[in-house]
């Protein structure tokens, strides 16, 4: 038998990163946050480098340089900016839609646990 290494995006490269995540929840509990990010085609990061005539969607390299820099301003925000306290762990995953448009979901475990006044 031979064992082929795991490809993004594979049934096998899927299966263990569900076994990492769920190693994060075996250790740490439930997750307190699930945050999503959507991209917009109208941000004027990505509408000010279009050229004359184009869409949003004829430039995914733009989209993908804009929503990366996005989210790793947001993951700064939320574990040194201390929004919503100290953050123990976090995880995310970028998935595209269809239309061409990322998104990201976010898992945090805090420190403190957040309560509902």
């Amino acid at each position: 038998m031979v064992v082929l290494p795991s490809f993004t995006g594979g049934s096998r490269y899927m299966h263990e990163r569900t076994q990492d995540a769920m190693t994060y929840v075996r250790h740490f509990g439930r997750p307190d946050l699930f945050i999503t990010l959507t991209c917009s085609p109208k941000w004027p990061e990505i509408v000010d480098l279009l050229n004359q005539g184009q869409k949003s969607h004829d430039r995914h390299d733009i989209i993908a340089r804009v929503f990366c820099e996005k989210v790793k301003h947001m993951m700064k925000l939320l574990k040194k900016g201390c929004i919503f306290g100290n953050v123990r762990c976090h995880m995310y995953t970028v998935e595209w839609r269809k239309r061409g448009f990322p998104h990201v979901h976010i898992l945090l475990w805090l420190e403190d646990k957040t309560r509902v006044c």
